[in-house]
C-alpha cells in the first residue's frame, strides 16, 4: 500500500489552486491583502458539524489572525453546490473555497476518508489540516489530524503566531532535522 508523503517543516509550500464561490481561483498558501503570511485551513465539508462549529470559531480570531499579519484561507473537496448549501450554517467573512481534489489532498499530506455512506457525503474527503505559509512560500507551521476531533486551539495558535512574528524573538522553523 503506498503511503501519504507528509509535507515537512520549511518545505515550500506547493503550489495549488481551488475555486471561490465566484468561480475566480485562488492559490492556497498566497496571502491577500496587508498580510504576509496565510493560514491554510483545509476541513472535511458541510457533512462535518465540527468543522461548521471550528469554521465559526476561526471567524472569532480573524483580528487576532490580521494583528500577527495571517490571512485565513479555508478549503476543502466539497463541489460548489456543497458550499453554498454550507454556507447558510456558517457566519465568517474570510474566504472558503472548494474543489479540493484527491491528488491535491495527497500533494498536502492530509489524511483521506471514505464517506460512511452516500448520506454522509458523495466523495472521498480531506481530514483536517492547517498550514501556515510564510512570506518566502515555505511551510512555517504544519498541523494534521486524522479525525475531526483535533484541531489546533485558536487562542493558542494566533497567540504563538503573534509571538513567532515578533522580530525581537529570532524564532525559526521548527521540526526541520531530517532523519
Amino acid at each position: 500500500m503506498a503511503h501519504s508523503v507528509k509535507l515537512k517543516a520549511g518545505d515550500t509550500f506547493p503550489s495549488l489552486d481551488a475555486t471561490l464561490l465566484d468561480g475566480s481561483r485562488v492559490t492556497l498558501g498566497k496571502p491577500q491583502g496587508e498580510a504576509t503570511w496565510q493560514a491554510v485551513f483545509v476541513y472535511r465539508g458541510k457533512h462535518c458539524p465540527l468543522c461548521t462549529k471550528y469554521l465559526n470559531e476561526i471567524e472569532s480570531y480573524k483580528q487576532a489572525f490580521s494583528d500577527a499579519g495571517v490571512d485565513i484561507l479555508a478549503v476543502s473537496g466539497d463541489a460548489k453546490h456543497q458550499l453554498e448549501a454550507h454556507l447558510e450554517q456558517l457566519e465568517v467573512s474570510f474566504p472558503i473555497a472548494y474543489g479540493l481534489t484527491e491528488e491535491q489532498m495527497k500533494t498536502l499530506g492530509v489524511y483521506i476518508s471514505l464517506p460512511r455512506s452516500e448520506k454522509e457525503t458523495d466523495h472521498n474527503f480531506s481530514e483536517p489540516g492547517l498550514f501556515i505559509v510564510n512570506e518566502h512560500g515555505n511551510l512555517h507551521v504544519v498541523d494534521i489530524s486524522n479525525n475531526p476531533f483535533v484541531r489546533p486551539e485558536l487562542g493558542a495558535l494566533t497567540r504563538g503566531l503573534a509571538w513567532i512574528r515578533d522580530p525581537e524573538n529570532h524564532y525559526p522553523i521548527r521540526g526541520t532535522l531530517d532523519y
